[in-house]
């Protein structure tokens, strides 16, 4: 599988994200310009138990969409934490899983002091892991 690049400032809003809130699941999207990701969307979490599963928020999902569409992005990755689980996709995460196309990226805040980042494609109950190469 290929190697996924991601800036450090990118994956740094991303931990930042999961950081903020260490108790629940964080959710949000990357937008990307030719395969690139150039954009983080957080998008607040709407589950009803936000502590075990992540729903984004309808409507800043679609604001979040929309505002990649303007700025010529695609949508290029799903983004969530598990607070205090391994980096895995969980049953949930795989049935879930919509988006065949696009990397998985999934922050665990498991280990203490050190903050875990994996990347992962998902379609029909197939798990990918994907090498993921932060840059400055």
């Amino acid at each position: 599988m290929n190697t996924q690049h991601l800036s450090r400032a990118l994956v740094n809003q991303l931990l930042e994200h999961a950081q903020h809130y260490p108790q629940q699941e964080v959710c949000g999207l990357l937008g990307g310009r030719a395969g690139v990701p150039v954009s983080c969307y957080p998008i607040a979490n709407s589950a009803g138990v936000p502590q075990r599963l992540f729903t984004m928020d309808p409507a800043q999902q679609i604001a979040a969409l929309r505002s990649m569409r303007e700025r010529g992005e695609t949508l290029y990755a799903i983004y969530h934490s598990h607070p205090n689980t391994p980096p895995v996709p969980s049953r949930t995460d795989i049935e879930e899983a919509a988006y065949p196309e696009v990397v998985y990226l999934i922050v665990s805040l498991q280990t203490k002091g050190v903050l875990e980042l994996r990347g992962y494609r998902l379609c029909e109950d197939a798990v990918v892991e994907i090498p993921l190469e932060i840059s400055d």
